[in-house]
């Protein structure tokens, strides 16, 4: 953000492209995380692959965070650390149930779209205000994340509408718990990974058990532990790396970088799955490096 009449001084540069290089790091995870997601979803239930996740990465995110932080959160880092914590749980479990049909062509781009979208319209309406070069980043990055899960130069037929609500919930929930991580505020420290656990926890176990009593889940065994452990393992350093990310840049800048999250997926499932990219996404993937190079002169 700059002030009218007053050029950005060099450390305000070298910090907004210390955010560029969290955010994109942190969508290359997510997208790691999707893809090893998707298809652990396929051979046992998203919840119970979530679940697992979720307990996995609590004792871990509460060993460092303890050992890091000294005191305890304020209100602030609490409350906003569990509405992320809550959007992180429900954007995952859906995404997962998704994946488990198959519909990541239809699901990624309505995901990404509404993803980067809800926290730029939070971010500009707080004031921030990118340089013209960053918001034209911004609006290319957006269009790089349409092209490159498969929304523009794709037709889709007999697209059920719950389908498509599904995707809108994702993509508001990844928003949300965007927008959460950033206004847990600059002094939060760590502590919003933590607080995290105590909203998204309750809402996957009790989800598990529900699942459990109506047959819908599988009983855990180590071969949905394994995975599900390493996928929990990546989504908390992604948004440890998110987090960190929103400590240094804007809100309306990082959330749509992170929101190029599908691009890793989609070359991953190119290269162990043998998936062929289409024409749009590949071209999808080369506006997005002119879109960060935009971004990272215009900050």
């Amino acid at each position: 953000m700059t002030v009218p009449g007053h050029a950005p001084s060099a450390s305000a540069c070298y910090t907004n492209r210390v955010a560029i290089v969290l955010a994109l790091l942190s969508a290359t995870i997510y997208g790691v995380s999707d893809y090893l997601g998707g298809r652990t979803s396929r051979r046992f239930s998203p919840i119970a692959v979530t679940c697992v996740a979720e307990v996995a990465l609590a004792p871990i995110i509460a060993v460092i965070v303890l050992a890091v932080e000294d005191g305890s959160p304020s209100a602030r880092a609490f409350w906003w650390g569990v509405v992320a914590g809550l959007a992180g749980s429900l954007g995952v479990i859906g995404l997962y149930a998704a994946l488990s049909r198959g519909n990541m062509t239809v699901v990624a781009p309505v995901t990404g779209i509404v993803a980067a979208g809800f926290p730029v319209v939070v971010g500009l309406s707080l004031g921030e205000r990118p340089e013209l070069l960053g918001l034209l980043g911004i609006v290319l990055a957006v269009g790089a994340v349409a092209l490159i899960g498969g929304a523009v130069g794709a037709t889709y037929h007999d697209v059920a509408v719950g389908t498509i609500a599904l995707a809108v919930l994702v993509g508001a929930s990844f928003g949300l718990l965007f927008i959460g991580y950033d206004q847990a505020g600059d002094d939060a420290g760590l502590w919003p990974l933590l607080t995290a656990r105590a909203g998204g926890a309750p809402l996957l176990l009790a989800a598990y058990v529900v699942g459990r009593r109506r047959g819908q889940v599988e009983r855990l065994s180590f071969a949905v532990v394994r995975p599900s452990v390493a996928i929990g393992a990546l989504i908390g350093l992604a948004n440890a790396l998110f987090l960190l990310s929103t400590r240094e840049g804007l809100l309306s800048i990082v959330a749509v970088l992170v929101s190029l999250y599908p691009a890793s997926t989609i070359v991953l499932a190119m290269v162990f799955d043998r998936e062929r990219a289409a024409r749009p996404q590949l071209a999808g993937m080369s506006l997005a490096v002119v879109a960060v190079a935009l971004i990272t002169l215009g900050s």
